[in-house]
């Protein structure tokens, strides 16, 4: 038909293949009526915001539909809105890119209410559109379902003064794609396992909310046992976690591991030492080597925290001044 040749016309001369062209059909049956003409305009306009030429043609790829949209009554004001939230250039190009079917939301019923739910939240204004921009799936993302019940969840965790919950989810926006009955609550269950009480349950919620992120059979209860066969008693494990969270989602085999075993082989140390400095997972393995082997050739000992967390006189500044002097 000559609108089908026509479209067709359209991707073949935009360096579209067979494939790409057959699979976007089978996404969006609307294609068939859309005349080229028509879709060489959207694809200028789209161009005119910045998307490059390699990108534009991803985007269209992933989502075909944005071809069948009305340029003037939905694409337009949709970029417009959208651009009121940019505040480096290119952003909005940079959002479309990455979730293409931001273009497909309706301006009234999603991003204008999802913006006015963000600033209710006390999400400082110059973060709403970041937060926005950098995670653009945010606003296919139901306010009622989803994003009430997160909101509801952190305030549980303790986030209940005015603009907390606001002020925590513009700062670690990845939390917003997890659900809470699947993923976050079953965390904070497993934290509490271990026994961590609720101002250290809070704690790592705040400073570490990709804890709660994180699939608890798949990582969490695997680093855990990891941790109790290297001689972490139930006391000592919790003091670890609440001191350390990140410890129970960290690699296995490419950071605690390593870690520990330098710490018994090379420094003569107990995972006890490690229980009354959980901080010791936070330094790199080739600190760790170096300041092992500067005391060592000092012939100075001293615990973990002194040898590792240089921000007080030691006991053996007699000897050697002090232990930040030594290891600096």
């Amino acid at each position: 038909m000559e609108t089908g040749s026509g479209i067709m016309w359209f991707f073949k001369h935009r360096g579209f293949d067979d494939k790409s062209i057959h699979d976007m059909f089978n996404k969006c049956r609307r294609l068939e009526v859309v005349d080229r003409e028509i879709a060489s305009e959207t694809w200028d306009y789209l161009r005119s915001t910045g998307i490059p030429g390699g990108k534009l043609s991803m985007v269209i790829r992933k989502c075909p539909k944005i071809l069948t949209l009305d340029l003037h009554d939905k694409l337009v004001p949709m970029i417009q809105c959208l651009a009121t939230l940019e505040s480096r250039p290119k952003e909005v190009a940079s959002a479309i890119a990455k979730f293409p079917h931001i273009l497909l939301q309706n301006l009234e019923e999603k991003l204008c209410p999802l913006l006015a739910f963000f600033e209710v939240l006390g999400a400082p204004e110059k973060q709403i559109g970041k937060l926005i921009l950098l995670n653009p799936i945010i606003v296919s993302y139901s306010i009622e379902s989803k994003l009430s019940r997160l909101v509801d969840f952190l305030a549980g965790l303790g986030l209940s003064k005015d603009g907390m919950v606001g002020r925590f989810v513009a700062k670690h926006p990845f939390i917003m794609r997890y659900s809470v009955e699947k993923r976050l609550r079953p965390a904070c269950e497993f934290l509490r396992s271990l026994g961590l009480t609720e101002p250290q349950l809070q704690r790592a919620a705040m400073n570490f909310p990709e804890v709660l992120c994180r699939d608890v059979n798949r990582v969490l209860r695997s680093n855990v046992t990891y941790l109790e066969s290297c001689g972490f008693s139930s006391s000592q494990l919790a003091a670890v976690v609440a001191g350390y969270p990140l410890v129970i989602i960290n690699s296995i085999s490419k950071l605690l591991r390593p870690r520990i075993k330098f710490l018994k082989e090379a420094m003569g140390r107990s995972v006890d030492e490690i229980a009354e400095y959980p901080g010791f997972f936070r330094h790199d393995i080739r600190r760790l080597k170096s300041r092992q082997k500067l005391l060592t050739q000092n012939g100075v000992e001293c615990s973990l925290s002194e040898m590792l967390d240089c921000k007080h006189k030691s006991k053996y500044h007699h000897h050697l001044g002090t232990i930040s002097e030594l290891l600096m």
